[in-house]
């Protein structure tokens, strides 16, 4: 029976690491019906188990030999089949960078970093939000 498409229609068609191959009539797959391409389920659940309790892709992946990105497919794969992803349950406030500092007057004068912004919603109606910046500056002439 083919892989590919299930059909009884196949043909033997050489053999491949010592096991024989065959030819689907069908979609022209060619397969070795015993050779188990991947891990299996176990294996995949208990490497998802390890990294679930503080183990790395990397170390997974070398654990189970197989490929980093293959251990990340079966964490992301079980996440989407197992996991509801949760709604916000607030509108979020969003404030541009250049807009604050233009405000108070600070652009050019003076460079710093550390920038912290906070916006808290006061009443969303009407778009008012009262912000804290926490600012750390290193000032750009001699005094």
């Amino acid at each position: 029976m083919c892989k590919k498409c299930g059909s009884e229609k196949c043909v033997k068609a050489g053999f491949i690491d010592g096991e024989q191959r065959y030819l689907c009539k069908n979609c022209g797959c060619k397969y070795v019906p015993t050779k188990q391409r991947g891990k299996s389920d176990s294996m995949k659940l208990m490497a998802i188990w390890l990294y679930c309790h503080g183990l790395s892709f990397r170390t997974l992946a070398k654990f189970f030999n197989v490929n980093v990105r293959s251990v990340f497919n079966w964490v992301k794969v079980f996440a989407k089949e197992n996991y509801i992803k949760p709604e916000p349950t607030t509108d979020g406030v969003i404030v541009e960078l250049d807009e604050m500092w233009h405000y108070l007057r600070q652009k050019k004068l003076k460079f710093g970093y550390g920038r912290l912004i906070v916006a808290i919603p006061i009443n969303l109606s009407t778009g008012n939000a009262a912000g804290e910046i926490m600012l750390h500056f290193q000032s750009s002439t001699n005094d």
